[in-house]
């Protein structure tokens, strides 16, 4: 299993890899403030993290809906947040445009899931030598993945994460599978588990995304207890008000009290089966 670095925090199964921060940057007040509160609940647990907002929301369900700000504006207030926290910091790419910019300024380039098998948006992320972590698609098999792997080997990148968030089961519903973090293990990948995108109901609203955020957490449980690398999870300080995906984020008040809950179930798996890692 590959062990590799992304700013300072090293992947390597050791410890649980959080990947925390709000869907959307909503204003650099508000970006400031959740970085200082996630910081805050992660020095008192001596762990670290990546902290991750998007700068524009290109998928969204509706034309009225809440995009976000342009490329270089959003990517450098990230990467200024981030280095005053110490912390590396991820985004969401949607073109080879917007890698050009966002390697300029950020860790931890993330794929997403509508774009996982774009073969020149792969390329373009793999090649900036930033690490990599691609959105596994809500149409795809966990064996499929092998595609995309060897996709961003073959430019050149070996610091690749998946994320699985969820696989589409009938209408305006995901469903997750947690099977699917052992078979992509197993290919030799790191895996991470998206606990708030995988409780999402996509269109469930009409105009909008719905989800069931209370079941967040406990997926969260289950994933670490079958052994993925870490977990994705976005936080926001008053979900009903969020600008995006408010429906699937945790409170950042009751946070700290999960990410508790999920690294004493991976000190159980390590200290279970030593080799996880």
């Amino acid at each position: 299993m590959p062990i590799f670095d992304i700013g300072n925090v090293t992947v390597d199964g050791e410890q649980p890899l959080f990947i925390l921060g709000p869907c959307v940057i909503e204003s650099e007040a508000f970006l400031r403030d959740i970085g200082a509160a996630l910081l805050k609940i992660a020095q008192a647990r001596g762990f670290r993290f990546i902290f991750k907002a998007s700068y524009d929301k290109a998928n969204r369900t509706s034309v009225h809906s809440f995009r976000g700000m342009d490329c270089r504006e959003g990517c450098r207030l990230l990467a200024d947040v981030g280095r005053e926290l110490g912390v590396p910091v991820t985004t969401d790419v949607h073109s080879p445009e917007d890698v050009a910019i966002a390697a300029e300024y950020i860790d931890l380039l993330q794929i997403p899931a509508f774009l996982c098998r774009q073969t020149d948006l792969i390329q373009a992320a793999a090649e900036s030598k930033r690490a990599v972590n691609v959105k596994k698609g809500q149409f795809l098999a966990p064996w499929d993945v092998a595609n995309i792997a060897e996709k961003v080997a073959h430019f050149g990148n070996d610091r690749l994460l998946i994320t699985e968030r969820g696989v589409s089961f009938g209408y305006n519903n995901l469903v997750a599978d947690m099977r699917s973090l052992y078979w992509m293990r197993e290919q030799g990948l790191r895996v991470i588990f998206d606990a708030t995108h995988s409780v999402q109901r996509p269109g469930g609203l009409g105009g909008t995304t719905g989800g069931d955020r209370a079941l967040a957490p406990v997926l969260a449980r289950a994933a670490v207890a079958a052994g993925c690398d870490g977990v994705f999870m976005e936080t926001h300080p008053n979900p009903d008000q969020a600008l995006s995906d408010g429906p699937n984020q945790v409170p950042l008040s009751e946070l700290a009290a999960v990410l508790d809950t999920l690294a004493g179930i991976h000190r159980i798996v390590t200290s279970a089966n030593p080799s996880h890692a």
